[in-house]
């Protein structure tokens, strides 16, 4: 008996609550306000997820929807519509006016259970009155999924609510002659629209330069947003009722605005729509009552578009923070088991707790979920939590929302893409609009998060690929420094064919390449990697610029592709300050001067590699002072549908002149500050400082005759004992080691090859260096095994004994066998 008294005493205190919250809705509102109204208290007394009032048409045979509270009424599958004569439990309450309530059960067997989702939904559909008469008014429609559906004190309260609703008779087609101000009127026959002054200046339209078609207003939307437009101006694809949406339009200036339509197509006496009618306002600020419906929609505008997680995260900050004037919101990616932090808005670490804040830095660090076992519990859910004032967190939540924490799983896919905070310092009441806003925004969110971090990993493995076909890191150059940055496309996922390299070469050169294959694709990265290799190996064989890039083109027609490349190819000689520089179709290097100045190379250049079989590509000189810049690079920085490539040189040189040379690393990233990312950008830059000591060099030609080993000792006696009166320590200490080489390696050349022979000495940093070229190819074996009665095969052994390092490389058609000696200081 206790039991019941309490129950009762419950249900008469809500039926109590929901009439006070009645008297509070004065008459003097306008009659759509206080139905919405009305609806609202609805969702909130009678624990409704979404409620509708539907009124009779003009003809009697159809109940149409006029307005709608709480979330998407498409969730539940109810429609816009429902004829009276059909078997429907609204039509059922509108024409024998009796309330209907439907549970689980009595919903499956019937027609509309196969539009609602499945579980336990409740429906309940009330008779409205309209004077007098019950049921003349239309019917109140309402969805929960509560435990037990509609208990006793929600039923006291929906027909509470039923009986309070009037809903005026729709304005008529005469009544809109005099517009207001930001009000429409649209013939869904003929297109042609009334508007007023102010939704004309909305669209940025004069009234002497409107046509009244609806199309020239339809002109001026942004077209990601058309589609959602067209849904409500064409008739085919609207029934009779309330329709909210927002749009953008484009501005004569500056970025889009957004504008927030509300409309509602009238009937005539045939009951087939007529005209829309509605109003038209600024929605650039964010409104306090903004609906869900309008709010995901922007939402879902600005996730479209986000490609990287980031950007995905700012999406929903923007969307989500100012109107729910929340003080911070946090948005991070669940990876296995721990929670990455993407964004924190605010972005500070003074406005967060100061357990996060110990831990900060540029963004909170990763967390594993087990310590926070609130959120471990909600990711379990997958459903939105929210947690009031006072309510009890586990430390790592303490202050991060101390008025109010939603808590809102991203679900995507079946799975749990990540968790969003949103966090109020000072009490929230949560209301079922807004409850129904994060709930909508936390799907969207999810599913847009798994995409873009689909996105950024393949953006990250077609990046990491990129980089494995260029360099690792470039070498030390004698007398300059150089430095590269490699920026990839951040259009589509596709590989460049922009490439660089930097090339030590013998007697103190070095070659620097930068070229770019036509395309991103996957066949343009082969073909880049082909081409920087033959490249290399034909600079390392040394030939001059121009017979590396003749090589270079006669091996591309060969491959018989359809793409071709360009490249500039430098030959900077260290020693002397000079360079030779071959352009195949590319764009010229920019020099930096000592004293600042700059200038762009002039020079012929010669077709892009793999267009002509038979090209000429013309070498011009290049002189570097001490402190000269040289910067190389791709279209990609210099030119862009906006920019031409001459403008381009120009805005290339003027950085450049303002950069500080002595920081070449700062100088690489101020150049690619403002890249165009919708091409792939390669920067090779050369700071020419001079060799401090310059080597000693001396060449000797060795004839074919019986003393020729016997002449080139004496030469190289000759020459190290002048470089050791010179002040050259350690080559008389090492005069033996050093003939001895040279007695091996040039007795080698003569015996196994033809032709000239040419002997090297030159002397650098502690090393003297002996090197033998001959004009064959093939390369001296080191014998693995030898017998004492061998008469022969000691010789490389014995170089290889007495020399700190040796080798051979290939040089003109042949090759050079090189030892170099450490000086015994």
């Amino acid at each position: 008996m206790t039991n019941v008294v309490s129950e009762d005493a419950g249900r008469g205190t809500t039926t109590a609550r929901a009439e006070l919250a009645l008297k509070s809705l004065t008459l003097d509102l306008d009659p759509r306000e206080r139905l919405r109204r009305i609806l609202e208290q609805t969702l909130v007394f009678a624990g409704a997820s979404v409620a509708g009032v539907y009124t009779p048409a003009d003809t009697g045979d159809v109940l149409c929807l006029v307005e709608s509270a709480g979330v998407p009424r498409t969730l539940y599958g109810l429609r816009d519509g429902y004829p009276v004569a059909a078997g429907s439990p609204a039509a059922d309450a509108h024409r024998t006016g009796r309330p209907v309530w439907l549970g689980p059960d009595e919903l499956a067997d019937c027609a509309e259970s196969r539009r609602m989702p499945a579980g336990a939904v409740h429906l309940a559909a009330l008779p409205v009155r309209a004077g007098a008469a019950v049921g003349d008014g239309g019917c109140l429609l309402a969805v929960t999924e509560r435990p037990g559906g509609f208990d006793d004190g929600a039923r006291d309260c929906l027909a509470l609510f039923a009986d309070a609703v009037a809903w005026p008779a729709p304005p008529t087609v005469s009544d809109l002659a005099e517009l207001p101000a930001n009000a429409f009127s649209l013939a869904m026959d003929s297109g042609r629209v009334e508007v007023g002054d102010e939704l004309l200046a909305l669209f940025a339209l004069d009234r002497a330069d409107f046509d009244g078609r609806v199309e020239t207003l339809l002109g001026l939307t942004v077209p990601e947003d058309l589609p959602s437009l067209m849904s409500v101006v064409e008739a085919d694809h609207m029934s009779i009722g309330e329709r909210e949406l927002e749009f953008r339009v484009v501005q004569p200036s500056g970025p889009p605005r957004w504008l927030r339509l509300r409309g509602r197509l009238m009937n005539v006496g045939d009951g087939r729509p007529a005209r829309l009618v509605g109003t038209v306002g600024d929605a650039s600020t964010p409104r306090s009552g903004v609906t869900d419906v309008a709010r995901v929609q922007r939402l879902a505008a600005a996730l479209a578009t986000a490609g990287t997680v980031r950007d995905v995260s700012q999406a929903v900050v923007t969307a989500l923070r100012k109107p729910l004037r929340a003080d911070r919101i946090a948005l991070a990616e669940l990876e296995n088991d721990r929670l990455v932090v993407t964004v924190l808005d605010p972005p500070d670490p003074e406005s967060w707790p100061e357990s996060w804040r110990l831990e900060w830095r540029s963004e909170w660090p990763e967390s594993p979920v087990r310590s926070m076992p609130t959120l471990a519990a909600a990711l379990r859910e997958g459903r939105a939590a929210i947690w009031p004032a006072g309510t009890e967190t586990e430390p790592a939540l303490e202050g991060v929302g101390p008025g109010g924490l939603a808590v809102l799983p991203l679900p995507a896919g079946g799975r749990t893409a990540g968790i969003c905070l949103i966090g109020w310092d000072t009490p929230h009441e949560f209301g079922t609009d807004e409850r129904a806003l994060l709930t909508a925004a936390a799907g969207l969110a999810g599913q847009a998060l798994t995409r873009a971090h689909a996105f950024d990993a393949e953006h990250e493995l077609v990046g990491m690929l990129q980089r494995t076909l260029l360099p690792r890191r470039l070498p030390k150059l004698p007398g300059g420094v150089a430095e590269a940055r490699y920026l990839p496309t951040t259009e589509g996922l596709e590989v460049g064919g922009d490439w660089y390299d930097v090339i030590p070469l013998p007697d103190n050169h070095v070659a620097l390449v930068i070229g770019d294959v036509q395309g991103h694709n996957a066949g343009a990265a082969t073909l880049m990697g082909q081409m920087r290799t033959a490249l290399r190996a034909y600079a390392v064989e040394g030939h001059p610029p121009d017979v590396v890039v003749s090589h270079a083109n006669r091996l591309l027609i060969d491959m018989e592709t359809d793409l071709f490349a360009t490249c500039c190819y430098v030959d900077v000689d260290m020693e002397e300050g000079t360079a030779w520089y071959v352009r195949a179709g590319h764009i010229p290097p920019v020099v930096r001067n000592p004293d600042g100045t700059t200038e762009i190379t002039e020079s012929e250049v010669g077709p892009p590699l793999g267009v002509l079989a038979r090209a000429d590509y013309p070498m011009s000189p290049l002189r570097l002072q001490p402190g000269t810049l040289l910067a190389l690079t791709t279209d990609g920085l210099v030119e862009s549908a906006q920019i031409d490539v001459e403008d381009g040189l120009d805005a290339l040189a003027d950085n450049l002149a303002a950069a500080d040379p002595a920081h070449l690393g700062l100088v690489a990233d101020a150049l690619l500050a403002g890249a165009n990312r919708n091409d792939d950008v390669a920067l090779l830059l050369l700071r020419y400082d001079a060799m401090e000591r310059r080597p000693l060099r001396e060449s000797w030609t060795v004839w074919r005759v019986p003393e020729a080993v016997r002449h080139a000792r004496r030469f190289s006696r000759r020459t190290l004992r002048t470089w050791a009166l010179a002040g050259e320590a350690g080559l008389q200490e090492n005069m033996d080691t050093v003939l001895l080489v040279v007695s091996e390696l040039v007795t080698n050349a003569l015996v196994h090859t033809g032709g000239q022979v040419r002997l090297d000495l030159t002397v650098f940093n502690g090393r003297l260096r002996v090197a033998v070229a001959d004009n064959s190819p093939r390369t001296p074996v080191r014998p693995t095994n030898i017998g004492w009665e061998a008469t022969g095969g000691r010789g490389i052994l014995l170089v290889e004994a007495m020399s700190a390092a040796w080798g051979t490389v290939p040089v003109s058609g042949g090759k050079q066998v090189w030892s170099e000696i450490a000086l015994e200081l």
